[in-house]
């Protein structure tokens, strides 16, 4: 079991109304695990709450579209016309290290490293930058036939989002689309798919507008689990200018989860508490 996943079986705290019909296993398993265990896990959805490991200062003019952790160095993509960029940022302080300014007609949106570079993508213009990791240095652009919302990648394959329910599976050399995976829970396709992160042989993914993030198989497309954060941000931090729970990353070396949102004032190092239920949230499907 991961670091930052715990069993709680005490009852459940924390989770939304929407979870209905959830009971507890004897022995639930935490996301990217394998093993024996109850025979009632393998067709239940897990939900998790959260615990509070360590707070930290978030740029709260930062919009946040993107977050990676790697090598001790946490990176942040944020977006808007006129306001993307891409930066390496001081975890313990959340002071900008070193930025990259976007042209301004650019949206910027996820990013993530992969190879040591670090891929940039761009909400409507259909365009990705790819950096040098070290140098910060553009190196070249790529073009994608969708709008680029959250990426993440496995190891093998570059994993993008573009806001539908549909991963798309990227060559890392070509940028070429070589497949894709049909998101969808126990009532239908999963939308509004936003920034990613690949954890332990799963995608999570933020969903867009919501205080959730979903826990993806990789090779069925089903959720496995939802994760939910609402009241991460105590009522003093809620402003006007506050916007949606947005940015994934995790520190593989230090077994450490973080999360944060675009405009918040800080950034969360969380553990989960895992809850085993018999059913998925029952709607996670939004209109526009």
């Amino acid at each position: 079991m991961s670091r930052f996943s715990k069993i709680f079986l005490l009852g459940a705290i924390g989770l939304p109304a929407a979870v209905v019909a959830c009971s507890c296993a004897t022995n639930p398993k935490a996301p990217g695990s394998t093993g024996q265990g109850d025979s009632t896990i393998s067709d239940a959805v897990l939900v998790y709450t959260y615990e509070i490991i360590n707070t930290f200062p978030h740029d709260p003019n930062a919009f946040t579209q993107g977050l990676v952790f790697e090598g001790g160095a946490l990176f942040e993509g944020t977006g808007l016309c006129g306001h993307s960029s891409l930066r390496e940022v001081e975890l313990e302080t959340g002071n900008t290290l070193r930025v990259i300014e976007l042209p301004t007609q650019y949206f910027g949106e996820g990013i993530t490293i992969h190879d040591d570079r670090v891929i940039q993508l761009t909400y409507h213009s259909r365009v990705g930058f790819v950096y040098d990791k070290e140098s910060f240095d553009l190196m070249h652009e790529f073009n994608y036939s969708t709008q680029g919302w959250g990426i993440t990648h496995d190891g093998t394959h570059l994993i993008m989002s573009d806001g539908t329910s549909t991963l798309y599976l990227l060559d890392p050399a070509t940028f070429e689309n070589i497949g894709q995976i049909e998101v969808s829970d126990s009532i239908g396709p999963v939308t509004y798919l936003n920034e990613l992160e690949y954890i332990n042989g799963e995608i999570y993914a933020n969903i867009w507008n919501t205080d959730l993030i979903a826990i993806i198989s990789p090779q069925s497309g089903k959720v496995a689990g939802w994760i939910n954060l609402e009241g991460l941000l105590n009522p003093e931090d809620i402003t006007g200018r506050i916007d949606v729970l947005n940015g994934i990353a995790y520190d593989t070396d230090g077994d450490r989860l973080f999360v944060t949102g675009k405009y918040w004032p800080k950034l969360f190092e969380i553990e989960l508490i895992v809850f085993v239920c018999k059913s998925a949230l029952p709607n996670t499907q939004q209109s526009e």
